[in-house]
């Protein structure tokens, strides 16, 4: 067994384990990375983030050439598997893992591939390596190990039409229905994307309303479009039974109701991958969803040790877990860099997308803060009607009095990008958050950009006559 020393080890090679190796390595420190799975990525790579994005735009290509009248010059509408469409996100996840390994390479980092188990505050044994097991030492040490699927052991997803986020990545067949479970972020996520192939899907939703942490508006132009895509949604329903034999998949639900598909999604919450750690060689244990506790430095209890990511439960976005790392190794090394991620814009990749960042009306309204609001209709704006995406709007939330901006939420085509500059705004300070840099900055035309200005034009000429 070989042993090895470092200034930093760092378990996962997700967004997280990659933010804070990097960061580390930059700063001149010796790290070494452990990854579980063959290749670095972590599940955001091989069955998270980037393969559900991949097969999102893969269908949306197709909506578009089976809805656009120009294309039937070249043939009829055509019909895609879901396999054929998953090849696409398998290029993808190639071109990432290669970038991804580079970026190890040239920053001298150290991978060891196998399974990471805690000795000691200070220890970390590797087993399962190709050459072995190996023991690596180091001062400072960063658990991002990431999630996986929550399974409840009531439910057979050992059963070939019983399937999970992750396991669905390998469905080999395309279902003529499907009944997804759990209506949260990836729920709504793949109930556009097999409605986009023609599935009849049924999402089955605990709450009362889809994704109740975004705007209401928002949240209902979602049910809307899931809806004319001849989406089910059956909200306020939790499950009894799931049962399945060789023809198909019956959900039984509390309310009595019986759900019948040729094969059944479940997407309801996920776990931290802290099982295998041996986290009581360190004095630390999990929650009960294997999620470790952390302080606003990312720091758990055991002097030492970090922990970023998914694995510390909110905000669980690869955006966040990225910066989260990176953080964590900055406090490690008391660099000047570091700061508290709490300002996260929510990236939400339905057809169409979803982005939001800062207050809700809803929030607002709780709060008495005296706000007004600007909205731009993509209908209405020229590059929108270029694209022949007509869907979506932009919704700025101001402070009548100041003009301050204190939230944007945009539904659409490109809402993730669009979002970036409302953003960037709200984080000025004095005039330069306000409504009036949207009124006074000329925007190149035709661009989705623009609907800021119309936004906020629309915002002030609501209070113009108070």
């Amino acid at each position: 067994m070989a042993v090895y020393d470092y200034d930093v080890i760092v378990i996962g090679s997700g967004p997280a384990g990659e933010g804070a190796a990097m960061n580390a390595a930059k700063k001149g420190r010796k790290v070494a990375v452990i990854e579980e799975q063959e290749s670095v990525g972590g599940n955001c790579t091989h069955k998270g983030t980037i393969p559900s994005k991949a097969l999102r735009h893969s269908v949306k290509q197709i909506i578009e050439f089976n809805t656009n009248p120009m294309f039937r010059d070249i043939g009829e509408p055509r019909w895609f598997s879901f396999p054929k469409v998953l090849k696409r996100a398998e290029k993808v996840i190639s071109s990432q893992v290669m970038l991804r390994t580079n970026f190890y390479a040239r920053n001298r980092i150290d991978v060891f591939f196998g399974t990471a188990e805690f000795q000691d505050k200070n220890t970390v044994l590797v087993k399962g390596g190709a050459t072995g097991d190996d023991t690596l030492n180091a001062k400072n040490i960063v658990i991002a190990t990431g999630s996986r699927p929550y399974t409840p052991a009531d439910i057979d997803f050992s059963h070939p039409r019983i399937y999970n986020s992750d396991t669905i990545l390998k469905l080999e067949h395309t279902p003529r229905t499907l009944i997804i479970y759990g209506a949260g972020v990836i729920g709504s996520e793949y109930a556009s994307i097999f409605s986009g192939l023609g599935v009849k899907v049924d999402l089955v939703d605990a709450q009362s309303r889809l994704l109740s942490f975004l705007d209401a508006e928002i949240s209902d132009a979602l049910s809307y479009h899931l809806r004319n895509n001849a989406v089910k949604i059956r909200h306020n329903e939790t499950y009894e039974t799931v049962e399945a034999d060789e023809r198909g998949v019956t959900l039984t639900l509390k309310s009595g109701k019986k759900v019948r598909a040729d094969a059944f999604l479940w997407c309801n919450g996920r776990s931290g991958n802290t099982e295998q750690l041996k986290l009581d060689n360190i004095g630390l244990s999990a929650n009960s969803r294997g999620q470790l506790e952390v302080d606003e430095h990312y720091r758990t209890a055991c002097e030492g040790i970090y922990a970023a990511g998914d694995v510390v439960g909110w905000p669980s976005l690869a955006s966040a877990a990225l910066d989260q790392g990176r953080a964590a190794a900055a406090d490690m090394l008391s660099a000047e860099d570091f700061r508290y991620i709490n300002e996260v814009p929510t990236g939400i990749y339905t057809i169409p997308e979803i982005s939001s960042v800062g207050k809700t009306e809803e929030e607002l309204t709780k709060e008495c803060v005296p706000y007004e609001v600007g909205q731009a209709f993509f209908k209405d704006t020229a590059r929108a009607q270029i694209y022949g995406q007509p869907v979506g709007m932009l919704k700025i939330l101001f402070n009548r009095e100041s003009l301050e901006i204190l939230g944007i939420h945009c539904f659409g085509e490109h809402a993730s990008e669009i979002v970036h500059i409302g953003q960037a705004i709200m984080a000025q300070e004095g005039e330069a958050n306000t409504l009036k840099y949207f009124i006074n900055t000329t925007f190149n035309y035709p661009t989705m950009a623009e609907a800021y200005r119309v936004a906020a034009i629309s915002g002030l000429n609501r209070i113009a006559n108070l």
